[in-house]
């Protein structure tokens, strides 16, 4: 292995406390390429402990807004600068076409943080009308303060631009924070990290520690100084985070992923709506929280629709995403490709019907070819549950209503596209959906002034946009008798 990564901890690289090591994996040829410190408790304790000081007692808290929103768009420019660097570590780390960050992860992150730069500024409190103290009038107004410390807890499938979500609106709001990146992906993270740094933020500010959940996320969530938790990733370890927390009275945001549905009527665009449901389906090898995999479609186009699907899946070169002309590579590890082929294998069990794709074969590298079903029920397993794959189910409806039933008949409520050429409709499909995000005509649409998050399992608060930035302040009232 060429590089050994280690701890960023108030503003320095550090060794674990134990000295020990993990593997990070090449998925492409499933060959270790690099080493990372593998954190413990002590290590996360030494992390926060460096962030509350920052907080409470360093030149971070005495910072205006303005100033912060300097730092942040200084490290706009520095991420700028490093952007190739950045999206290669991030493509490589879980074998994605090095096109996607470049194009989609990079330039998001980038906006996270000018769009952020803004918010530090415009974080107001509100002055208050009420009825006086006993008779006697008062002046009352709020003031906007930092929750305080951050334990942010990042996901492997877009490393970089989850992170930008989470630091860039806690630092808007004046917080300090603990990263703990994915074990697979600490690479970008740790650059970021390195760039705060370079940008001017004190030494304590943004402090990372990779490792193991079980290890390091849960040592985070646990520690008395950490104040609030960000969490992207799976319900399972969603719930356990607000078992723990619970306790302590601990904020929590968490986005915990979805089974999107795309409904396409029969007036939309035919075209448009292959080539959009193929993206929601096939970009970052179907892992991505608000992949539109449940693809539900009017009952007179639906067997057109699925074989245009199946043919986008066929037609789909999958290898190595480093040589010309591939575009779509490996998944991130072992594990996740394990996971695909079994939801692939009940759906072949369950009686769906493989237009595309299907179980892998064995051979090196974490491969699964794009997947296409049709012939599916709602009740399906591969309709039900998040698969995070390239695996496509498509399932028919005859009317509007169907349509909305079947699409809110899901414990996840992430995002939806609608696909129509009816305006009304649009509008009035788009408001019945349980969901945090609906596009019209569009998959997925992600922006920096746009607030992200869920509704039932999909999770609690919002990441982005006026609200991410609030969601890390505290209000606090302030009431002066004027006599």
């Amino acid at each position: 292995m060429n590089n050994s990564l280690q701890h960023f901890i108030d503003g320095a690289a550090v060794a674990a406390s134990d000295g020990a090591l993990m593997g990070l994996v090449n998925p492409v040829d499933e060959q270790p390429y690099a080493s990372a410190a593998r954190g413990t408790a002590a290590d996360v304790d030494r992390a926060v402990r460096a962030a509350h000081r920052e907080l409470k007692q360093g030149p971070w808290r005495k910072l205006s807004g303005m100033q912060r929103g300097q730092l942040l768009n200084k490290l706009a420019d520095l991420v700028l600068r490093d952007s190739d660097a950045l999206a290669d570590m991030d493509a490589n780390a879980i074998g994605r076409s090095p096109m996607e960050p470049r194009m989609m992860d990079v330039p998001n992150a980038v906006a996270n943080l000018r769009a952020a730069a803004g918010w530090a500024n415009a974080l107001e409190g509100r002055t208050i009308p009420n009825g006086g103290y006993m008779g006697m009038p008062t002046l009352s107004y709020t003031v906007r303060e930092p929750v305080g410390v951050v334990g942010a807890i990042v996901p492997w499938n877009s490393p970089l631009m989850i992170t930008t979500w989470k630091v860039a609106a806690l630092l808007a709001a004046g917080c300090t924070v603990v990263i703990k990146p994915a074990e697979e992906t600490p690479q970008s993270a740790l650059h970021l990290a390195a760039l705060c740094k370079e940008a001017g933020f004190p030494d304590g500010v943004v402090n990372v520690v990779t490792g193991f959940g079980e290890v390091v996320g849960q040592a985070l969530c646990e520690h008395p100084m950490v104040d609030k938790i960000s969490f992207t990733g799976s319900p399972e370890a969603g719930r356990q985070i607000q078992r723990i927390a619970g306790p302590l009275f601990k904020r929590v945001a968490l986005e915990l992923g979805g089974k999107s549905p795309q409904i396409v009527f029969d007036d939309a665009s035919f075209d448009d709506a292959v080539r959009g449901c193929a993206a929601g389906i096939f970009v970052n090898q179907g892992q991505v929280c608000a992949a539109g995999s449940r693809i539900l479609v009017q009952k007179g186009i639906a067997a057109r629709f699925a074989a245009a699907l199946a043919e986008a899946a066929k037609s789909t070169p999958v290898g190595d995403p480093r040589q010309p002309g591939i575009r779509m590579g490996p998944l991130a590890k072992k594990a996740q490709q394990e996971r695909v082929n079994r939801y692939i294998e009940s759906g072949i069990r369950e009686g769906a019907t493989l237009l595309a794709g299907g179980v892998t074969s064995p051979g090196k590298g974490f491969f699964v070819r794009p997947t296409i079903f049709a012939g599916a029920s709602n009740t399906m397993t591969i309709a039900r549950e998040e698969i995070f794959g390239p695996v496509g189910t498509v399932i028919e409806f005859e009317t509007e209503a169907q349509a909305i039933e079947l699409a809110n008949d899901s414990r996840y409520g992430l995002a939806a596209t609608v696909w129509t050429t009816d305006l009304a409709r649009a509008h009035k499909v788009a408001q019945q959906l349980e969901v945090g995000a609906v596009g019209v005509n569009c998959w997925s649409p992600l922006d920096a002034n746009l607030p992200w998050g869920g509704l039932k399992t999909s999770g609690i608060g919002r990441e982005g946009g006026i609200s991410g930035a609030l969601a890390y302040t505290e209000e606090k009232v302030i009431t002066v008798l004027l006599t």
